[in-house]
């Protein structure tokens, strides 16, 4: 078959608009829109039959219904639906009734087709190309700000705005607080008696301390806290901080500034909870940070049941110094972790000074070590153990994370 027979075949179906007719041939040429590659074959075909040309009425259409004609009236749509948020770049999505992309496809399909382009792709890009000239604003395929959904079949525009990220490091200097929101476990965030109808099993968390300033200066939905590992609720995290990225979604707004967020963010923590923003970031970070396998460094006041001395408790931790670590999941965790054993090896570990009897220690570990059970020895589940090696009691009185540096800082 060949291209006019091809057009024949198509007209046959209904009455179809020069830009439907030319999107069944969109491949075959380039340097023409779809209406112009439409009107030029109709032209062609009406010259091989020798019949006069009649131009169709857009909106009489089979296919597209006209909607193709009106671009700029869905254009203006979009703009409206964005009127109040910012950003700088955008892009159009269409949803085509399962009747319209059915009936194409049949097309396509019947004839045999080579590079047609679906109602789908013609309306994004048009339509684009009708909002960056209303807007001043670009179209991006990859990273939009804004993402503007067409519902040919309700006539409606929906926003999807993209969320920012930004990166950072937090210190933490008040215990008691869990790095992230935790629903009430009674409620599961519903709000009961027992959690005074918060909804929430802590009053604040990490996440919500920075989360609060950063929610009312993009005036976004939410925000999310992603960092590199977790500290327990009941441990600090001081020296340089932990990294982490914090994710805003559906922001309104998008030019902030990071130094004036940073102040706003530690004013309102109040000592409770500090940042150092550092700039900003993308979901590919945020994968990044969650896979980078970050060392650890601690210290901890340990307690041991009954009097040991120094050149004894110095002499254990040296039996610690360099070994791989088997964990099984810990008794405190295992409602929430996979009961498995895991293989974690401690880096570093020393005393750094004696407090009332106990004693100062600094420990670097891999990333995933259970420091309060490398104490313990948690009934047996980690070996060996500082309990272990001593042969009694020991326990970790107070922890804090001092250093958290990703695998790329070590230079592995």
């Amino acid at each position: 078959m060949d291209i006019i027979e091809e057009v024949e075949a198509i007209l046959g179906y209904g009455d179809t608009c020069n830009n439907c007719l030319g999107r069944f041939f969109g491949k075959r040429s380039f340097g023409l829109t779809n209406e112009e590659r439409g009107r030029a074959l109709r032209v062609t075909r009406e010259i091989v039959a020798n019949e006069p040309h009649q131009e169709p009425a857009p909106e009489s259409c089979w296919l597209c219904g006209g909607e193709l004609a009106r671009t700029d009236i869905w254009a203006a749509k979009v703009v409206e639906a964005v009127r109040g948020i910012e950003f700088d770049t955008f892009l159009v999505g269409t949803k085509v009734p399962p009747l319209v992309a059915e009936s194409e496809e049949m097309v396509w399909s019947d004839l045999s087709l080579r590079d047609p382009e679906p109602l789908k792709a013609e309306m994004n890009r048009e339509v684009g190309k009708a909002v960056s000239a209303l807007s001043g604003k670009e179209a991006d395929l990859k990273r939009p700000d804004v993402v503007a959904i067409l519902d040919l079949a309700e006539g409606t525009v929906e926003v999807q705005v993209n969320p920012v990220f930004f990166v950072g490091r937090y210190m933490k200097y008040e215990r008691g607080i869990p790095q992230t929101h935790w629903d009430c476990r009674a409620c599961r965030g519903a709000g009961c008696e027992r959690c005074g109808y918060t909804g929430k099993q802590y009053v604040d968390s990490v996440e919500e301390l920075i989360g609060r300033p950063v929610i009312e200066a993009f005036d976004a939905e939410n925000a999310v806290l992603h960092g590199a590992g977790r500290e327990d609720i009941d441990a600090r995290m001081l020296g340089s901080g932990r990294p982490f990225v914090m994710e805003v979604e559906a922001p309104m707004k998008r030019s902030i500034d990071l130094v004036a967020l940073e102040e706003e963010i530690n004013r309102s923590a109040d000592g409770r909870v500090a940042v150092h923003l550092t700039g900003w970031a993308d979901r590919k970070m945020v994968q990044s940070l969650k896979s980078d396998k970050a060392h650890k460094k601690y210290r901890i006041l340990v307690e041991i049941d009954g009097p040991v001395a120094s050149d004894e408790f110095r002499a254990a931790l040296d039996q610690l110094k360099g070994v791989t670590i088997r964990q099984r999941t810990p008794i405190r965790v295992s409602h929430r972790r996979a009961d498995k054993v895991r293989e974690r090896q401690v880096l570093d570990i020393g005393c750094t000074g004696t407090q009332d009897d106990r004693y100062w220690v600094e420990v670097v570990g891999e990333a995933g070590l259970y420091i309060k059970e490398l104490v313990s020895g948690d009934s047996g589940r980690t070996q060996p153990s500082l309990a272990q090696i001593l042969g009694r009691t020991a326990s970790v009185v107070s922890l804090d994370v001092v250093l958290v540096k990703t695998a790329n800082e070590y230079g592995e």
